[in-house]
Parts: C-alpha cells; structure tokens; sequence
C-alpha cells in the first residue's frame, strides 16, 4: 500500500492506494469516529462489493443505501434518497457516510454528507479508475442540473481516500477507457514525461496490468494533490484540471446526462482544447497529433457529435462554472505539460474550433 497526503491543514487526508483495501477493516477505523456508518452504494457495485465493506465495518452500526446507476440519476430526486437513509436510520452528527462507487456516487455521497445536519464525516471507496483518479480527491461534491453539469453542490473535503486497485479488474472496457482520459490529462496539464510514460505503457493499461495501473493512479492522484493543495476552491491553479471539459461538459449536456460517459466527453472535448491552442500558436501541429493519437490508443472518441453546432456549444458552455463577469474561460496549452486558463482569445478562434471538421482531421491522421 501506498500513501498520499492532500495538504489542507486541519481538513488534510490521506489516499491509500493497494489491492484489497476494501477488506481491511483497521483502515477504514482510523476515520471513522462515531458508532454508525452509512454506505452509500449503487445497484452495479452493491453485489460486487459491499459485502466485503461491511464485513470491514462490522464493528459499526450499518446502514446501507443503493442507489440507481448512472449519470442520468445525479439529481436532486436521487440525492434524497440518500437523506431518508440517513434519517430512517436516525443517523447523528458522529455518523460517517461512506461513498463507495465511481464518480456520480462519490459526488452525490459527499454532496450530502456535506448537507446533513450541516456536515458528517465521509470516506471516498472509488471503484473506477475515473473516479479513482480524479473525482474521488479534492473534495468537488455536487449533483446536474438540466442546465448545466456539476452546478449544485459543494466543496467538502473526505477524511480520506481508500483506492482499491483490485476493483479494477470488474470494470467493463468502456468504463477503463473513460477513466484513461482523465489519466492523459495529468500528462498535458503538468507533467510532459508522465504523458511520454502514458504512449509508452497505453496497452498495459488497457490490458489491465496492475503494476502500470497502480503507478497510472499514484502518479495522477499526487498531481491532483499538489494542485488541491496549493488552491482548494480553483480560484486559480486547479482550473487547468479542467482541461477539455467545457467543452466536453457542453457534450454531455446536450446529448442527455449518461449518452456519452464523463471520460469519453472530456476525451473530444480536450480534443477541441487541443485544436483551439494550436490555432492560437501555442502548439504545434505534431503536438495536437500527439495528444489525439494517445486518446486513440486509449479507445476513446476524439471528435464531437457532429450533429452539435457551434451554437450548441456556446449555449451549453455559457451555463459553466468557469463563466466570470460574463466572459467564458478556457482551459488550454501554452504548450505540452503547460496548461492556463484563459479568457485572451479572440472570438473568431473559439468560432473556428467550434466549426472545425475534426472527422475530417482525424481521418487524415490515419493516412499519415
């Protein structure tokens, strides 16, 4: 097992790392300080694992709470669902909510973990490797809304993050490459010799290899760390983890929460971040290839509906959390490893990118 630490002075946490954490019950004893424990779980992951966390946690009163699976069920409706769990239970202010799933559980749990009775303590058990590598740190809490993704909700930090890499080997291809683009972000974001790791060991990843998974997921978490440490509440620094994702949220909006998974809509969506530095000169062609190439790789999809507009986006990404005083900033590379966030672009560029055919610049890519 490894080790991470998030920095935050009195609210700092560890993440562990390892196989069969999920099983080790003095693990999870170090942060839970009150009698109770509610686990909030889905219908996917709860026949999967959470006999194994209650059996960790039998020293505990349980309650567990199994939610619907999937994106489209990040809502209000769903959220109090975990709130009449709580109060059937009449759990109190030293109970500890427990999230054990993939990013929306890990969002909805803490989003009321951070609501009931005005805080409880939680613990992050993420069990994909989307969420293992990114949601699951930071403290990012929250539910949709119709109108835009991740607009409601809160930051509230865990007491602690135990990643599990054993529950990697039950997630379905699809669900590996969603969590993969998150992974390829750290890379371009903030660390060009990790993206360089990254082509050299994409088909260990994807073959499930768990010594390249655990180093995929230690080297992406302690980046996420450092950023979370050094800027809690992206007002400055955490922005750039945002990288493709007002664009891809724009994806996943319009098309209806769960068409396209997270992953697969940050994929195009960084995609498009991608082409728009290039058309302000700060990468190169073979840069923007680079980048395209290893989503690829990752098997994830690198162009856009094509039914959307640029209409479409710009309706969508007007309703960002990124929008100040009006003007839209964007996550882009000022070069490989270098990400800013920015609103000093022209308008002409952004419209360029949005109306870009990139089927056709993808297709070229494969005749090169």
């Amino acid at each position: 097992m490894q080790t991470l630490h998030v920095d935050l002075a009195d609210r700092s946490y560890p993440i562990y790392v390892g196989a069969g954490l999920i099983s080790q019950g003095e693990l999870f004893a170090r942060h839970v300080a009150g009698k109770k424990v509610a686990i909030v779980t889905n219908e996917t992951i709860a026949p999967l694992y959470l006999e194994s966390v209650q059996r960790a946690l039998a020293a505990y009163a349980q309650t567990a709470i199994v939610l619907p699976d999937g994106e489209a069920f990040k809502t209000w409706e769903t959220l109090q669902l975990i709130f009449d769990g709580l109060l059937s239970a009449r759990h109190d202010r030293r109970c500890t909510v427990i999230a054990l799933g993939g990013g929306v559980i890990g969002d909805m749990a803490g989003f009321a973990a951070a609501c009931y009775q005005r805080g409880v303590d939680f613990i992050q058990v993420p069990t994909t490797l989307l969420s293992q590598v990114d949601s699951s740190v930071g403290g990012k809490t929250g539910i949709n809304h119709p109108l835009g993704k991740n607009m409601i909700g809160a930051f509230y930090q865990p007491n602690a993050v135990l990643i599990d890499t054993s529950t990697l080997t039950t997630l379905p291809p699809r669900e590996l490459s969603a969590g993969l683009a998150e992974v390829i972000k750290y890379g371009l974001i903030c660390d060009e010799g990790f993206l360089a790791w990254l082509e050299e060991h994409m088909d260990a990843l994807r073959s499930l290899d768990q010594q390249a998974l655990t180093y995929a997921i230690e080297q992406s978490c302690a980046a996420k760390a450092r950023i979370v440490g050094a800027d809690e509440r992206e007002a400055g620094v955490r922005a750039t983890l945002n990288l493709g994702h007002t664009f891809g949220h724009a994806i996943e909006t319009h098309k209806g929460y769960g068409a396209w998974l997270h992953g697969e809509a940050v994929s195009a969506g960084t995609v498009m971040a991608l082409e728009m530095s290039r058309r302000l000169g700060w990468i190169s062609t073979e840069d923007r290839d680079r980048g395209i190439r290893l989503f690829q790789r990752a098997g994830l999809p690198v162009v856009p509906p094509e039914e959307m507009t640029p209409a479409d986006f710009l309706q969508h990404m007007a309703v960002d959390k990124k929008v100040l005083d009006g003007q839209l900033r964007l996550v882009l590379l000022r070069r490989m490893g270098e990400a800013v966030v920015t609103a000093d672009y022209p308008d002409e560029t952004l419209h360029a990118t949005l109306s870009a055919n990139y089927r056709a610049l993808v297709g070229q890519l494969g005749e090169q």
